[in-house]
């Protein structure tokens, strides 16, 4: 495919990340007014060029995320490797990376844009051509400069896939309590453990790795002591192996990975030493807001397929989509998505005013989001009856996929505790 069959590119990209607008360097964003110049009315609307991407991301879904692939990808697990070669072509999934590694150049809303888009037309093939940069954040706000020219344009290229490996068979929520180990030796690090879980773990080039530099005897001070280093996949004593049989997202790779006496250089260190677990609570405040974008495109689409659905479909002679309850229900889920989406927005749009995330408001965002996917998708499947029971309608695949939601980037139990916590830290 030509890159010129298509109304936006990476060249596109760039170029719109020039026009008038301000930045925000240190976090590679940029801001748009959200205020309208001499009104006080706060605007609800995407700025032209964001509503550019948005039709953009929205064409490319809904030509190349094809039934017939969604289903292959699905049923097969299999990672769809053209595609993503396809859109990494067009800079879809280097939207928020800076220009000057050879992305697009935007920010955390445009990056949720897409992601919208792509989830609402097939959530599996949509995560499969945005999560190859999964942990560039990191990458981005500690890595060394030359650490960023060496990895980022490889991957905003898609020439080079990433992952991060912070999930341990014993160390999930409790992510304080990874055992996989990192010891000095010489100008080198000796990194031992296992990881689980790990997102592109089987296909990536490289992954940023969690490991312990330093032990703790006071177990309320684990989060003390852990870094993070690139880890090339190449290496020896790297060994990732692919997980089968997932609930959904299976269009996605997903390893245990393990590591025996895996040897990286000292420059591989990212950042500090002993900082590792604060970079990755800062990660998770920062992303969290992407997931709730992704839940909010799973909602969407499903509740698209079910009022389609419901409209052709008839019950006692009449078409379901005529049936009072199946009216107030469809009402009901479209609310609650919009309110999703509002929320979800609205906690990105204060990170990046404030030029840092705010934890409660992603942790917000992020819950309910996903909440309102599982919910929506459990409703929208119940519309279809049996036919949604089944693998060749799609509403089956997006109520499969819909569970991650609550999952990853921190479970929904988590999220609360966060919201909590920081409510009880405020002062009343």
């Amino acid at each position: 495919m030509k890159i010129q069959e298509w109304p936006i590119s990476k060249f596109y990209l760039q170029k719109l990340s020039k026009s008038p607008v301000k930045h925000f360097c240190a976090k590679h964003f940029i801001v748009r007014q959200s205020i309208s110049d001499g009104d006080d009315m706060v605007s609800f609307q995407f700025s032209k060029e964001q509503e550019y991407i948005r039709k953009a991301a929205r064409e490319f879904a809904e030509k190349e995320f094809t039934p017939e692939l969604a289903m292959k990808c699905d049923r097969e697990e299999k990672f769809p490797e053209e595609l993503f070669r396809k859109c990494a072509e067009l800079g879809f999934h280097a939207v928020a990376i800076p220009e000057e590694y050879g992305g697009g150049g935007y920010g955390p809303i445009e990056q949720m844009i897409v992601m919208e888009e792509f989830s609402s037309v097939n959530p599996g093939l949509g995560l499969a051509c945005l999560i190859p940069t999964f942990g560039m954040e990191i990458l981005l706000l500690h890595g060394s400069e030359e650490q960023k020219e060496k990895y980022i344009p490889k991957v905003a290229e898609g020439k080079w896939i990433m992952g991060m490996a912070n999930t341990e068979p014993d160390a999930g929520s409790d992510s304080a309590g990874i055992k996989t180990r990192a010891v000095k030796e010489g100008d080198e690090w000796v990194l031992n453990g296992t990881k689980m879980f790990i997102s592109n773990g089987s296909i990536a080039d490289f992954i940023l790795v969690t490991a312990r530099t330093a032990e703790v005897k006071d177990f309320k001070e684990r989060h003390k002591g852990i870094s993070y280093f690139i880890v090339e996949t190449n290496s020896e004593g790297y060994r990732a192996t692919p997980i089968k049989g997932k609930m959904g997202i299976r269009a996605t790779d997903t390893a245990e990975v393990s590591l025996r006496n895996v040897r990286v250089p000292s420059e591989n260190l990212v950042g500090q030493e002993g900082m590792g677990f604060y970079y990755m609570m800062e990660f998770f405040d920062i992303t969290r807001v992407w997931v709730a974008a992704q839940a909010v495109g799973i909602a969407r689409g499903a509740l698209n397929l079910a009022i389609e659905y419901t409209k052709q479909r008839k019950a006692f002679g009449m078409p379901l989509a005529t049936f009072q309850y199946v009216n107030f229900k469809i009402a009901e889920l479209a609310t609650k998505i919009e309110a999703a989406r509002t929320l979800a927005y609205r906690a990105a749009a204060v990170q990046i005013e404030k030029g840092k995330p705010d934890s409660t408001l992603s942790s917000m965002a992020k819950w309910y989001a996903g909440e309102v996917a599982v919910e929506t998708c459990n409703w929208c499947l119940q519309f279809h009856g049996g036919y949604g029971y089944i693998d060749e309608y799609p509403i089956n695949q997006f109520y499969r996929d819909a569970k991650i939601t609550e999952i990853y980037e921190g479970a929904k139990e988590i999220e609360k505790l966060v919201i909590a916590r920081n409510l009880f830290r405020m002062k009343v």
